[in-house]
Formats: C-alpha cells, sequence, structure tokens
C-alpha cells in the first residue's frame, strides 16, 4: 500500500512539475514589455522567439545600431545558471557564451565564457570572442523568471546558438567562477532576419539513445525480473530455474550490447562519464562471474552448496542496486528528460510493489 501511495505522489508530483513549466513560459504573446529600468538598452521594441520551449527558453533581440544587437533571454527561474552561445559549427567546444546567475542574496553576474572544452578547467571566465559593450550585462528575476540582458557588437551575431541551464551550484570567486557541467542544454540555430528558431539534431542522439534502452531493458528490467522469479517461484520446479536462467541469460545480452554501445558513443561525443563508465563496467565483471557461476553450480547436496548460495544471491543483490543507480545516473548525463526518469521510475515502482507482495506471501507460506 505505501509503495502505491509512493507511485501515486511520484506521478502527481512530476505533473505538477509540467503544470509549473507551462504556467511561466513566456510565450512571446504579449511581446510589449518593458524592462528598461534593469537594463542599459531599450526592450520596447524586440523580436521574440521562444526558443526552447520544452525548458522555457525565450529570447527577445533586437538590432539596436549600426554593428550593435541586443538579446535579453528569459528562462523560468531555477536558481542555477543560465547560458547563451554563440558557435560556429554548432558544437560547444570553441563557442562563447553569456552566462548569468543569481545568488541567494540578490546579487547577480553576467560573464562571457570561453568554451575551449568540456571540463570546467577549459571554460574560461571573462574570456571569449563575442565583443560584449560595456555596461550592457545585467540580470534580473521578474514573476518567477530569470531575465538576462547584454548588446554585442558585431555586424551579423553567429546563426548557431546553444542553451544551457547549469547545476544547482553556482560559481563563486573562491573557486575561480569555474562552471559546473550543465544540468542539459539544446542546440538551435536562429535566423535575425525571419525570426525562426529551430533544434539540431545530434547525429548521435539516436545512438545515444538506443544504448540507454539497451542497457534500461537488459541490466534494469530483465536482471530485476529474474531475480524475483529466483526468489518467490521455487516451487514451480523445474522451470522456475529454467525461467531464472533465460531471463538473466537475456538480460546479461541485451546489457553487454548496450555496454559496447557506450564505449562507441563515449567516443564519438568526447563525454566526461568517468563515474558512470566505471560503474558500468563493475555491473558487467559481477555479471560475468554471475552467468559464470552456474558453470559450476554444486549440487544440492554438497555442503558447499550454501556458501555458493550465500555469494550468487547476495552479488545479485548489490548487482541490481548499482544497475538501476546507474541507469538514473546515465539518464541525468544523458539529459533524457522526465520522461526517461518517469518511464523507468514506474517500471522500477512496479517491480517493487510486486516484490513486496510476493515477499509478504512467502513469509506468511514459511
Amino acid at each position: 500500500m505505501k509503495g502505491g501511495a509512493f507511485f501515486i505522489l511520484a506521478i502527481f508530483l512530476l505533473h505538477s512539475s509540467f503544470l509549473v513549466h507551462s504556467q511561466y513560459l513566456d510565450s512571446c504573446d504579449n511581446n510589449v514589455i518593458n524592462f528598461n529600468e534593469y537594463t542599459s538598452f531599450d526592450t520596447t521594441a524586440m523580436a521574440c522567439q521562444v526558443v526552447w520551449e520544452k525548458e522555457s527558453f525565450t529570447l527577445r533581440y533586437a538590432k539596436a545600431g549600426i554593428g550593435l544587437w541586443s538579446f535579453l533571454l528569459s528562462a523560468y527561474n531555477r536558481n542555477s545558471w543560465i547560458a547563451m552561445a554563440f558557435s560556429t559549427n554548432n558544437e560547444m567546444i570553441g563557442s562563447s557564451a553569456m552566462v548569468g546567475w543569481m545568488y541567494l542574496n540578490g546579487t547577480s553576474k553576467v560573464l562571457q565564457y570561453d568554451l575551449k572544452g568540456k571540463d570546467s578547467k577549459s571554460v574560461l571566465p571573462d574570456k571569449g570572442n563575442l565583443t560584449v559593450i560595456a555596461n550592457s550585462s545585467s540580470l534580473f528575476v521578474q514573476s518567477d523568471r530569470m531575465y538576462m540582458a547584454f548588446q554585442l557588437s558585431t555586424p551579423q551575431p553567429l546563426t548557431n546558438l546553444l542553451y544551457a541551464i547549469g547545476p544547482f551550484i553556482l560559481p563563486t570567486e573562491n573557486d575561480g567562477l569555474k562552471l559546473s557541467m550543465h544540468r542539459t542544454y539544446i542546440s538551435t540555430t536562429m535566423d535575425f532576419e525571419t525570426g525562426l528558431s529551430h533544434t539540431q539534431a545530434s547525429p548521435f542522439t539516436g545512438l545515444r539513445k538506443t544504448h540507454g534502452a539497451l542497457n534500461m531493458i537488459g541490466w534494469g528490467i530483465f536482471m530485476p525480473i529474474g531475480a524475483i522469479v529466483a526468489r518467490y517461484f521455487r516451487h514451480l520446479d523445474p522451470v522456475w530455474f529454467y525461467t531464472h536462467t533465460t531471463v538473466q541469460i537475456l538480460g546479461f545480452l541485451f546489457g553487454v550490447v548496450g555496454f559496447m554501445l557506450g564505449f562507441v558513443v563515449e567516443g564519438f561525443i568526447k563525454a566526461e562519464v568517468t563515474y558512470h563508465k566505471n560503474i558500468g563496467i563493475t555491473i558487467l565483471i559481477i555479471s560475468c562471474f554471475q552467468v559464470l557461476a552456474l558453470l559450476v553450480r554444486p549440487q544440492k547436496k554438497m555442503k558447499i552448496r550454501k556458501y555458493w548460495n550465500w555469494y550468487h544471491h547476495n552479488a545479485g543483490r548489490i548487482l541490481i542496486v548499482l544497475i538501476i543507480s546507474n541507469i538514473f545516473y546515465g539518464v541525468r548525463l544523458g539529459m533524457e528528460g522526465p520522461s526517461w526518469y518517469g518511464t523507468y521510475a514506474a517500471i522500477v515502482a512496479i517491480m517493487f510493489v510486486t516484490a513486496i507482495v510476493l515477499e509478504v506471501r512467502l513469509r506468511r507460506q514459511r
């Protein structure tokens, strides 16, 4: 009952998050806004475009003079930094970004960053190729939305634009204003003449999603189901054993293919996923030993069988904990959004509630 209530609560909270998103969406319907008291330039006659609907990013811009462009980026205030990068090749590396955030005490910062790499040491504050007009940058919050304003001196802004949302840890002077890895990002192109913006799909998105789906199905679904069969259906001998073995081997095969694809994805996009990869390697090693354990399984009458059972059962429990943790971690790294989180969370909740019901039944029978 408690598990079911938790599942209903999780669905409610997920639904509520979408309501919050839509509630504070800046849709450009009322494009005439006046934030002149917060900015050094006029904001009442700017073109407007929703550039990232999923994360409620809206961009307003205007050509304010010869070689002068004004920008006003708004997003729902998540107490994180927001970023807008200008790129020559639609990639983060090599681009220059305007990044802004507000501290809890109400002070704010807007800085240019030179994105020379994906690690924080290669993201340099107060550097970059953008010519930012002095004293034009500002950041303020209105009606639960964060607004970042700045002006650039350029004949024509680059049309390849990237937007990102940072983690909840804000940069500080003590750590050299270094940026931690973003929570999510999007790559777009903008036609400043027509005002049209569209998302650029990554060529490796399909490969990354296949990697995630195979691991989720193989490690994250088949393996726990196999464990449930082994623990709660032993009275159906020998059907439980062959079912358990078949499901675990299928999960292992799916997982191995997904594991190999992970290295392919890492090589293509140069992702920094050290912890995720190391946990994945640990999962594969334990799984290999679990499969090999079937080949050396002692007979029931042998004294050593109880030690084999102890190892096999506890290794399986550790394996399931690592698998579920790494899948959620991988979804976060892949920035797949709430649909992947919600789907797998629902599957885990169903398996968990099922295990509780079967465990209660098993204990009553004993």
